[in-house]
Parts: C-alpha cells; sequence; structure tokens
C-alpha cells in the first residue's frame, strides 16, 4: 500500500475535523445541543486519532536496532489500535453518557436556531470532502477486493481507519441533523438526546471493529494469498531446489514480510551448490515480492513425515 496515499488522506481528514471540531464547539456553546457537543467530541477523537495514525506512520520509519532487530514496523498498528481506544471512550462513551443526560432532562433549542442545522450541512460538505479523498486513495491500492474485504484484509492500518472513521463522522452528522431538526421542529429535547444515542452506539460499533481487526495484524497476520503464491513460485522455479517442504509467513509490519521456508535439496549436491541455491531463492523471492525483507531458508532432505497440515500464509 502506498504510504504516500494513507499520509495524503490522514492529513485531509485531520484539517477537516479540526476545522468542523470548532464550528460544532460554537454551535454547542449558542444553542446547548447535546448532539452539537457529542458531535463536537467525535470530531476532538477524530483528530486526536488521525495525529495518532501520523505519529504511528513517522515512527514506524525508524530503522532496526539491537533491540528491535525486526524494526519498528508494528507501531502503525499500535497506533491504529489507540485510535480505536480513543473513539470507543472518548468518542463513543461520552456520546452515550450526554445522551442519557440530554433523555433525563431534555430541553427545546430556543436561541440560535439556525446555527446547529447550517453547521452541520458545513460538516457533511466538509466530511464528504474528506471521505472523497480516502475513497480515491483506497481505489488506487484495492484492485478487485469489495470494501468489506479491503478493510478486512488491508495489512496497512492507516487508510481502512480513515475509512470507517469518515463513513462513522457522515452517518454520525446525518443522525444529528435528524435529531436537531425533529427538536427545532416539535420543541421537544428528547430528540436531540436520540440523535446524540444513535452517535454514542455508532461510534462504539465502529471502535469495536477497528479494535477487532487491528487485534490480528497485531498478533501477526500471514502473506496474502497472492503473495504466498508468488513465493511458492519463486522457490519452486530454482534448479536446484527439489521441492518447498513448508513454509510460514508473518508481516512485521505493512510493508516487511517475514518468509521461513524450509526446501528439499538433492543429497548429493556439495555445501557450495546448496549456498547457491538458497541465495538464488532468497534473491527471487526479493524480486517477486519486494516486501518480503526479512527470508531465511533451510535446507533439508525431503521424507514423509516432512509433511504439515497446510494453514492460512503457510505451504
Amino acid at each position: 500500500m502506498s504510504v504516500e496515499g494513507s499520509t495524503k488522506a490522514v492529513v485531509m481528514a485531520l484539517c477537516a475535523n479540526l476545522g468542523i471540531a470548532a464550528t460544532k464547539f460554537v454551535a454547542y456553546a449558542l444553542t446547548g445541543s447535546s448532539s452539537m457537543l457529542a458531535e463536537a467530541i467525535h470530531s476532538v477523537a477524530d483528530s486526536g486519532n488521525q495525529a495518532l495514525l501520523l505519529i504511528g506512520g513517522k515512527r514506524a520509519r525508524r530503522g532496526a536496532t539491537a533491540e528491535h532487530p525486526f524494526g519498528y514496523g508494528r507501531e502503525r498498528y499500535v497506533y491504529s489500535f489507540m485510535v480505536a481506544i480513543v473513539l470507543f471512550s472518548l468518542g463513543g462513551l461520552f456520546a452515550l453518557y450526554e445522551a442519557w443526560h440530554k433523555l433525563s432532562h431534555p430541553e427545546p433549542i430556543t436561541s440560535w436556531q439556525w446555527v446547529p442545522v447550517a453547521v452541520l450541512l458545513v460538516a457533511i460538505a466538509l466530511e464528504s470532502s474528506a471521505m472523497r479523498t480516502a475513497i480515491k486513495e483506497s481505489n488506487a491500492v484495492r484492485g478487485n477486493a469489495s470494501w468489506v474485504q479491503f478493510i478486512r484484509r488491508s495489512k496497512s492500518p492507516e487508510l481502512p481507519v480513515i475509512l470507517l472513521e469518515d463513513a462513522g463522522a457522515l452517518v454520525g452528522l446525518v443522525f444529528a441533523l435528524i435529531g436537531v431538526s425533529l427538536t427545532l421542529v416539535t420543541g421537544n429535547g428528547m430528540w436531540d438526546g436520540l440523535g446524540t444515542a444513535a452517535i454514542g452506539v455508532l461510534l462504539v460499533v465502529i471502535a469495536i471493529v477497528l479494535a477487532i481487526e487491528v487485534k490480528s495484524l497485531l498478533i501477526g497476520e500471514s502473506a496474502t494469498v497472492e503473495n504466498v503464491q508468488a513465493i511458492r513460485r519463486a522457490i519452486e522455479s530454482v534448479d536446484a531446489v527439489d521441492r518447498l517442504i513448508h513454509m510460514r509467513t508473518m508481516h512485521v509490519g505493512p510493508e516487511e514480510l517475514l518468509v521461513a521456508a524450509k526446501v528439499a535439496v538433492d543429497a548429493r549436491d556439495d555445501a557450495g551448490r546448496v549456498t547457491e541455491a538458497i541465495n538464488e531463492a532468497e534473491d527471487r523471492i526479493r524480486s517477486s515480492v519486494p516486501i518480503a525483507t526479512l527470508v531465511y531458508i533451510e535446507p533439508d532432505l525431503f521424507r514423509a513425515d516432512h509433511a504439515v497440515p497446510r494453514t492460512p500464509g503457510s505451504v
């Protein structure tokens, strides 16, 4: 996945949310609408989340050290998981608390009645622009995958996170607009509280989905099926390799793949020929799958007991 594309989408979302948050706080101060306050906190949470993604991306670019020999690629996963926590707590739980407070003491919007509607319409336009950027950058890398497949299978967390955040923001703005509009029409502040509750439930659901997906990346996911097949072909194309006995792959970062393989060689080959075969296999793997930065190949003699059950990301 293009790091530049991810960064562009994150920066675009950050700029939009900072502006939106400021206008929502002004609207809340003027009207006292709980939906506006929930949306303002939501935008603050989103802005903080985008800052976390940028920090994670920067820290992940550090080189390997003696203490962290595989580098810091997973920093991007750690900071993306923090995004889910912030969205759940600062966004979702706060909105639910504010909804409970508003539903317990519903109040109509009596002053500056046009402000929340105008702010929400402007916010929808700005969020739509940010969402359009995220969709454009995602389309450049998702290929034929559906949106659900892209979010679930992507090894780079930034674009899926931004897509879910922007989609949640747009739906949340619609909930807020409905709640505020019904409150203005009926004079019943209960609608404002219900709109706030809908926003809270939405944010909690999105945060849980994000946490589940990023947790899988943190644990360590295998290479994509396409990359596994490409690596297998690269190994088996080496003349001195009789067969690939088994292989394991794992992402140590979005653009860093660990490959560990055991290959069968001819017992009659000397050490020099085996070494050449291993080096050639490593070169072909890196040529076929450039993100395979860590490749470890063990030569062996094939025996029947070498056969192991296949698992995802293995051969």
